[in-house]
């Protein structure tokens, strides 16, 4: 069978789903639409075959270059002819659902989150559910990631037909094992995220600021993009010790092993966060937000804490009451977070849906 993969970016595309692409390509002919990226070549290495979507704009509203990309994903599916087509994030799922659903192609849509054009209302709101329903209507099967987006795009009517829930994007067990508590007298906290406003950063570093005045042992981490202007910000905080900005990291592994807990303060409209999976399934203890695609990983207490959305001061106060629990406390929440992923979020329950959707199409 042939399969294609519409996606927005190559980066989810490998570091979230390589193991669906791994198995998919035992048994069938799998190719992937995105933009040029870094990750065309490793996914092509999977054996997967590259098709260039220079016209997906991921932040772009102009109605006339939308269209654009509608007829673009008609004459790729005319000219692939897939037997089923995956898609990821809101353009593809909009706009690769309308030309799948034009041409009678099979596809399976995956709502990794909402985005802040819906979280924010107003008429963004309405034409991004607008794009929706039409990209929707026709899919095999809609999966979602937490049911808070479920129930709200089910209330919108959004979706008429088939849907299922899946555990985020999983979390691969064996790439991810439970490292070493670090045992110092030193305690390494992190963020990982895009540094933006809606990932938490300013809460994140009013934290570092406070609990370093505090607690000078303790050392709080960045890593991520920069997507928002915080780059002289972070310069002057790594220049006066506030903090560690590390960048893009690659690999997380060395950075999971080294930390004592993950900091996640959150309010982006998330599907549900691999940067909490990830962390857990190192035996890491997380501290997040209160908001659906975080709060579905962490028991408050059991293994991390939740926090307030944009309130500096309760992350403050939850960071002080981790730093007050002992190193075997600590190392114990971590292991329940193991336990928890091991319980609820393994990857292959994920592939294994989506597997079951190829089987409804093969018969």
């Amino acid at each position: 069978m042939r399969v294609l993969f519409l996606a927005n970016i190559g980066l989810g595309l490998y570091k979230f789903r390589r193991e669906l692409l791994e198995a998919l390509v035992k048994e069938n002919e799998v190719f992937f639409c995105i933009p040029e990226d870094e990750f065309v070549e490793p996914i092509k290495d999977i054996g997967c075959r590259f098709i260039a979507c220079p016209l997906m704009d991921r932040h772009g509203t102009n109605p006339i270059h939308e269209l654009k990309l509608i007829r673009f994903y008609k004459k790729v599916l005319r000219d692939i002819k897939p037997d089923i087509v995956f898609t990821y994030t809101i353009k593809p799922n909009a706009y690769g659902g309308m030309a799948c659903a034009s041409l009678g192609v099979p596809y399976v849509a995956n709502v990794t989150g909402l985005g802040t054009a819906i979280e924010n209302g107003g008429l963004m709101q309405k034409i991004s559910l607008t794009l929706y329903k039409r990209g929707l209507r026709k899919a095999q099967k809609v999966f979602f990631q937490n049911t808070e987006n479920r129930d709200f795009m089910l209330s919108h009517g959004a979706v008429k037909g088939a849907y299922d829930m899946l555990p985020g994007s999983g979390v691969n067990l064996q790439q991810y094992e439970v490292f070493n508590y670090p045992d110092g007298n030193t305690v390494d906290f992190v963020f990982i995220a895009r540094v933006m406003k809606e990932k938490g950063i300013d809460q994140y570093i009013d934290a570092a600021k406070e609990i370093k005045k505090r607690h000078p042992e303790t050392r709080f981490h960045i890593c991520g993009f920069c997507e928002q202007d915080y780059e002289g910000l972070l310069k002057e905080l790594t220049d006066n010790g506030t903090v560690i900005y590390h960048g893009l990291v690659a690999d997380m592994k060395p950075i999971y092993q080294m930390v004592s807990c993950t900091v996640h303060p959150t309010y982006y409209p998330e599907g549900l966060s691999n940067v909490l999976l990830e962390s857990a399934a190192s035996g890491r203890p997380i501290i997040t937000t209160d908001r659906s695609g975080c709060r579905e990983v962490v028991e408050d207490g059991v293994n991390g804490y939740v926090v307030k959305q944009q309130d500096s001061k309760d992350l403050i106060e939850k960071i002080e009451k981790f730093l007050g629990l002992s190193i075997e406390e600590r190392k114990a929440m971590g292991l329940a977070g193991r336990a928890k992923v091991e319980r609820e979020f393994d990857r292959r329950i994920v592939i294994q849906k989506y597997l079951e959707e190829v089987e409804r199409v093969r018969h």
